[in-house]
């Protein structure tokens, strides 16, 4: 008899089409006789599109960062997993992300090894890695966008202005001076999304360090750089529109022109669960075909 686990579900509520495995993810946790409370906005949304009869299931719903469980499931992408991962914020819940989007380099679990995936976790046959987040630290965005971020915070232009200057600082000594229009500040994590499209390199989960990437930077003497996560990276913009976007994972807030932004590593870090059979570079190969020839 196996111990009875808790698990919250956090879903993509644009993905009806998906409704197939969004089944099969909950009859899998019924068979296993688990405990499910379920993200409000989401269980809203699988009862519209009738994915799921709430009625005949036993789940508590949610709202916010007002929940508790051994695991966290998060249902959809890796656009769906980044969000995951801010709701559980400090918990330090271990997170599984179930793929039902495109490439699903976080939310890696497959439609066809949802059950075998999810019966590992009852006989230990999964690992947990800790994965390092960045902060917004000496300023405050709006209510609703949360300061950390596991893949990256861009500090980019807004609109149609033109490019921005950007004023870096580390550890509090001048950097450079860059003329872009944007720059990326990534972890290992976020290394193989935004940041690695932008020219960035890849970098293990566990190398400990943080990569400031330009987007389209006015100069060919800017590349990216590499620095430990120990560093305390300040930035102050100029903008002919006099103000900019900080996007932290995505979730984006307007600062006005000459606000100081601090990021640095936060205090706490994600937990994600990784079957046993995976390491990061067969991941590489298959899901961004690193290394294939195809002359």
């Amino acid at each position: 008899m196996h111990r009875k686990l808790k698990f919250a579900l956090f879903g993509n509520e644009f993905q009806a089409k998906k409704s197939a495995s969004i089944q099969k993810v909950l009859d899998t946790l019924d068979a296993l006789e688990a405990e499910v409370v379920m993200e409000k906005v989401f269980y809203e949304f699988l009862l519209q599109t009738g994915s799921f009869n709430g009625q005949s299931r036993d789940v508590a719903v949610f709202e916010g960062d007002d929940f508790e469980a051994d695991f966290a499931i998060s249902i959809g992408g890796d656009g769906t997993f980044l969000k995951t991962a801010s709701r559980v914020g400090t918990k330090g819940i271990p997170i599984v992300g179930v793929n039902i989007g495109r490439l699903g380099f976080l939310a890696d679990v497959r439609d066809d090894e949802i059950e075998t995936a999810f019966h590992a976790l009852y006989t230990g046959n999964f690992r947990v890695e800790e994965h390092a987040v960045i902060q917004l630290s000496n300023v405050e965005p709006a209510a609703d966008v949360v300061p950390y971020a596991l893949n990256d915070i861009a500090v980019l232009k807004r609109d149609n202005a033109s490019m921005i200057t950007i004023r870096a600082h580390v550890d509090g000594a001048p950097l450079v001076t860059y003329q872009a229009d944007g720059l990326i500040i990534s972890t290992p994590t976020g290394s193989t999304a935004y940041n690695l499209s932008n020219g960035g390199p890849i970098m293990l989960s566990q190398t400990g360090v943080l990569c400031l990437t330009p987007v389209a930077p006015h100069s060919l003497n800017i590349r990216p750089i590499v620095v430990p996560d120990s560093c305390v990276i300040e930035l102050e913009v100029e903008s002919r529109s006099h103000n900019f976007l900080v996007a932290i994972d995505g979730r984006s807030a307007t600062f006005d022109e000459g606000t100081r932004i601090s990021i640095g590593k936060a205090s706490h870090k994600v937990k994600i669960v990784k079957r046993e059979s995976e390491n990061f570079f067969s991941t590489l190969r298959e899901k961004m075909m690193w290394g294939k020839d195809v002359r």
